[in-house]
């Protein structure tokens, strides 16, 4: 569709090249044309009933010029030729002079496909896709203690044309897919609330083909049952087990956000300057890896077009490099490591992560748990906060369970973790043999902008973290 819509507007490559040399006047380092085709639906089920759904088409362009540290952006809408000329025009007025330097020539990077470039929306019908949502809300259902049941399906597919003044002309297709399934259960006058879901870069027949109706429902009412019989979390500094999969989001907030080369350039990040340094236990080698086939947070190419790759952070311990766009690349000697991010042809791409985790380790869970005579074991969290000049963070566990005597005890609520990321990293002990990564459901906020990445980890020992706890 992106190309039908540049050649309505009578845009082709040499069109292209012509508005790109209006970015790259002299006196600027880089420019770019970022032109997106988007298409999005949602379906919602509550109660059992679709009570709402959403259809919507979108499209434009994001105009760039950066000269040193500066950024000139401007964006249009419309694909008319007046209109980009008019956002190439704003964007390059960070520079005075409009003498045009030439360009390079226009070449593509060859980069294995990570996704199939087929839109999503039209694998499923109408119908299969109502009786997919009315299913969950059946086997919810069948669980006495369930009282309310939301569930939704959605979808995206977006085409994007990256065209900048270093040669780059790439396009990339990009399908998105989400199940997301809630529950609300009640016992003797106590309720609670659970929710699971997943998704990646498939089609809606993904779903249904591996059975994830079922297993995310079951998963939701799993989690709320338990929180049922949660009791207060205790407080103090104390051993504590993460478990493998999403938990790993407390390693991309306190951690991964800190090794982003934009915080570094500006030497706000914790990990500023200490590249070959010790910055964690020797267990520990942590990747930012956006090249996994069908991942959320994988990319064929970023938002600059250039390939993404599998970028080591840490490894056993040592910190090995930071993620780089091109302009944070450029100040700091570097090369990017295609982890320019953008929301959308409105908004300026900037470092971000992809999919990041933590590699294998050689440990037992069970050699884990036999190694705490009195900590907690958190499975799942909600969300948490974090500075990423100090590294400190604060992150909410809705599913962790007392380790008394080296077993898994009661399950509680209302714990809290809260700590620093570069001192947590000194403090793992222990890294287990099982990495999983999240099932599909991580959205990342940063200078408000929202992108999906994924995250990952085995389970993994922290000998001593603040946990701050709801009991009296």
């Amino acid at each position: 569709m992106i190309d039908e819509l540049l050649a309505e507007n009578g845009l082709n490559q040499a069109k292209i090249g012509d508005l790109l040399g209006g970015l790259f006047v002299k006196g600027s380092d880089y420019g770019d044309l970022y032109f997106q085709h988007s298409v999005a639906e949602s379906w919602f089920l509550e109660e059992g009933i679709v009570k709402s759904g959403t259809y919507h088409i979108g499209h434009g362009v994001g105009a760039r010029t950066v000269s040193a540290e500066q950024t000139g952006f401007a964006y249009s809408d419309d694909l008319n030729l007046k209109s980009i000329e008019q956002a190439v025009n704003f964007a390059s007025g960070i520079v005075k002079q409009k003498t045009r330097q030439p360009l390079e020539i226009f070449h593509s990077i060859p980069s294995a496909a990570k996704y199939a470039g087929l839109s999503p929306l039209q694998s499923l019908s109408s119908e299969e896709k109502v009786d997919f949502l009315r299913k969950i809300d059946a086997i919810a259902r069948k669980e006495p203690k369930v009282k309310q049941v939301s569930a939704s399906i959605s979808g995206a597919y977006t085409e994007v044309l990256i065209a900048s003044t270093d040669g780059v002309f790439q396009r990339d297709r990009r399908p998105m897919v989400r199940v997301s399934v809630s529950v609300i259960v009640e016992h003797n006058g106590r309720t609670e609330q659970a929710s699971s879901g997943g998704g990646g870069r498939y089609d809606y027949r993904y779903f249904i083909d591996h059975n994830l109706d079922e297993i995310y429902t079951l998963e939701a009412i799993r989690q709320a049952l338990v929180a049922l019989e949660a009791s207060a979390a205790p407080a103090g500094n104390m051993p504590v087990i993460l478990g493998s999969g999403w938990p790993g989001v407390l390693l991309h907030e306190a951690i991964g956000h800190g090794l982003e080369g934009d915080f570094n350039r500006k030497k706000t990040s914790v990990f500023t300057d200490k590249i070959g340094a010790k910055v964690a236990s020797e267990k520990c080698t942590i990747v930012d890896n956006g090249t996994l086939a069908n991942r959320r947070g994988s990319l064929t190419i970023d938002d600059e077009g250039t390939p993404t790759q599998n970028t080591t952070l840490i490894e056993n311990g040592i910190l090995k490099g930071y993620l780089f766009d091109k302009m944070n690349a450029r100040l700091m000697g570097k090369t990017s490591t295609g982890n320019a991010r953008r929301e959308s042809y409105s908004h300026i791409p900037m470092p971000r992560m992809t999919n990041t985790y933590m590699l294998n380790g050689k440990d037992l869970l069970a050699d884990m748990l036999a190694s705490v005579d009195d900590g907690i074991y958190a499975l799942n969290f909600d969300g948490g906060q974090v500075d990423i000049t100090s590294g400190k963070f604060v992150f909410s566990a809705n599913e962790a369970y007392l380790i008394k005597n080296g077993k898994i005890g009661k399950p509680i609520k209302g714990a809290t973790l809260t700590g620093s990321g570069a001192e947590v990293l000194q403090q793992i002990s222990m890294v287990g043999g099982d990495l999983k990564l999240d099932s599909g459901v991580g959205v990342c906020g940063k200078d408000g902008q929202s992108v999906p990445v994924g995250v990952g980890q085995p389970s993994l020992k922290i000998d001593k973290l603040t946990v701050g706890g709801t009991q009296v």
